[in-house]
């Protein structure tokens, strides 16, 4: 992997909630800077804007999220453990996710400016995304 990565972190919180199996959101999920959603046989997992999740739902968050700057090449070996690593090290739980261009760092509000620091101090540059008319 080569270095410096730019992570972008956003600044609308997302949560990650979860449904029973099959189950369809309610709530217009399709919010925030990163909105997904993943069925498996024993769950439906959403990821959106931590404000769209209603109240009684199964949630983990908030969560800030990071955006590696992309397109990343499917060839690069490393992007996430590279990141990552460090984090563990000083006991930073995350959620990751990734888009076809992308990987995306999921982690929990009190730990982002941490994780931030972190980065940096690896020789990465993080900064806040740039705003834009969509969900960002």
């Amino acid at each position: 992997m080569s270095l410096p990565l730019h992570l972008m972190r956003h600044e609308v919180e997302v949560g990650f909630a979860r449904l029973p199996a099959g189950e369809e959101p309610t709530w217009d999920w399709r919010t925030g800077p990163l909105a997904s959603i993943t069925y498996t046989e024993s769950e439906t997992s959403i990821v959106c804007a931590f404000g769209s999740v209603p109240a009684g739902t199964k949630v983990q968050g908030p969560l800030v999220a990071f955006e590696i700057a992309g397109p990343l090449d499917f060839s690069t070996v490393g992007v996430l453990s590279g990141l990552l690593e460090p984090l563990a090290k000083q006991g930073i739980s995350i959620l990751a996710l990734s888009t076809y261009d992308t990987d995306w760092i999921l982690i929990e509000s009190r730990h982002a400016d941490e994780a931030m620091a972190t980065w940096k101090r690896d020789g990465n540059t993080a900064a806040n995304a740039r705003l834009s008319g969509g969900a960002s």
